[in-house]
């Protein structure tokens, strides 16, 4: 696919129907101005739940273990168009919203997931193929964080095991971002802050 195409999947003309309708054209023209948009894709990292977002929202991360394509059908699908828009469509929904993680991932999922049928992908198939790598990546050691990934989901998510996890691994001097020690920090405070609440929790009233 060519880097330069404007919308590389439908060609720039003039719909039949009112702009206005269910489109899938439309929805292909809206993926790529959100594509041009984005400061960045970072596939050089270990990311939980495969795909994440960098604090102020410039920098899109995708699992570096994820492959960049999928088999379907007898052609090769990239899946990271999808993802991007799942990612930017979460993190505009908590930061202008500010809606819970959960309610923002059920509205990026249902994009995302008409994405993918909107390019004639089964999405059954597509998210047969995205969990076998989620359960994979939950069992292996996270040594790749990236120093300025928004912790939000996992806070929501109150997925303690997988933060504790996270913070050990930011905090061995091997990690790439341990000198910076922003994202122990952070780590370190959200469990913190988790630990009393369930310590008040148990307090007699």
């Amino acid at each position: 696919m060519p880097e330069d195409c404007c919308h590389p999947i439908a060609a720039h003309h003039k719909l039949r129907i009112p702009d206005t309708y269910v489109s899938s054209l439309m929805l292909d023209r809206a993926l790529d101005a959100i594509a041009h948009r984005v400061g960045a894709i970072d596939r050089e990292h270990d990311i939980p739940y495969l795909a994440g977002y960098s604090l102020d929202g410039r920098r899109i991360y995708i699992d570096r273990h994820l492959p960049p394509t999928f088999r379907y059908r007898g052609r090769d699908v990239a899946v990271d168009r999808y993802l991007l828009l799942h990612e930017e469509v979460e993190k505009t929904l908590i930061d202008q919203l500010h809606l819970h993680y959960q309610h923002a991932h059920q509205i990026a999922t249902r994009a995302e997931e008409a994405a993918v049928r909107a390019d004639a992908i089964s999405w059954r198939a597509y998210d047969r193929f995205m969990q076998q790598y989620v359960k994979k990546m939950g069992d292996e050691r996270l040594t790749k964080l990236p120093d300025d990934l928004d912790l939000k989901p996992y806070r929501d998510e109150h997925d303690l095991d997988l933060m504790r996890r996270m913070a050990a691994a930011a905090a061995d001097p091997r990690h790439p971002g341990h000198a910076d020690r922003s994202l122990r920090r952070r780590l370190d405070r959200a469990l913190a802050m988790r630990a009393a609440k369930a310590e008040s929790a148990k307090a007699p009233v």
